[in-house]
């Protein structure tokens, strides 16, 4: 009977133990799921883009500045494709991809005179700054630089010639990619173009710079691979 007694309190005893023992053994933190799920680095997404020029001019007419002289751009929805690298989950570089027709009449003293139209290629290469701390909504911002290339320039109202100098330019961008799922997302994107090229109409009759400066609002789905 002592015997079985002297049993039952050592075993008790190494029962108590064992919590204690557990205590010292180092505890492994859980690990995410987030992080068995592999990093993509690319996105691309389609947008409709609205392109609002902010336009004015200092043209010359037969080699003599021409007070008052102006144009007007039209404003233009086309489609639009960018792709996204992403160096890191806040740090991305994207390249947008599109062409936009537009139509330039005067304004000022040279209001109701048709001038020309153009297409606008305009590739444009932003660095961005992406939040992730935001669960699905990712803002970012960018900033970056363009090359415009001006094609397929037509003239108007009595004029023999029109022509567009291609041009470089800034950048500036803000936006926010909802996210749907791992995948998709809807995005809202905003950028601001600075550019100001030379114009050449009639071999040299009426020359000038023309800025532009347009504003680009697009809404269009991301995907994420």
């Amino acid at each position: 009977m002592m015997f079985t007694k002297t049993v039952l309190a050592a075993g008790l005893a190494a029962l108590a133990a064992v919590p204690a023992m557990a205590a010292d053994i180092p505890q492994r933190k859980a690990i995410p799921v987030e992080a068995f799920e592999s990093f993509s680095p690319w996105m691309i997404r389609g947008r409709v883009l609205v392109v609002h020029p902010q336009e004015s001019a200092k043209l010359d007419i037969g080699g003599v500045r021409a007070p008052g002289a102006d144009v007007s751009i039209s404003t233009s929805v086309v489609p639009e494709l960018d792709i996204t690298y992403f160096f890191t989950k806040n740090i991305a570089a994207e390249l947008i991809l599109g062409v936009t027709p537009h139509k330039v009449k005067g304004a000022g003293t040279l209001a109701g005179v048709d001038i020309g139209e153009a297409w606008l290629l305009p590739p444009t290469l932003t660095l961005q700054y992406h939040f992730t701390e935001l669960g699905t909504f990712k803002p970012y911002v960018g900033a970056g630089i363009n090359y415009t290339v001006f094609f397929n320039e037509k003239w108007k109202g009595g004029f023999t010639s029109f022509d567009l100098q291609d041009q470089f330019g800034f950048a500036l961008q803000a936006g926010m990619d909802i996210m749907l799922d791992r995948h998709w997302g809807i995005n809202l994107d905003v950028k601001k173009l600075f550019l100001e090229p030379k114009v050449n109409v009639n071999n040299g009759l009426v020359t000038g710079k023309v800025k532009i400066d347009p504003w680009l609002f697009g809404f269009g789905v991301a995907y994420k691979f």
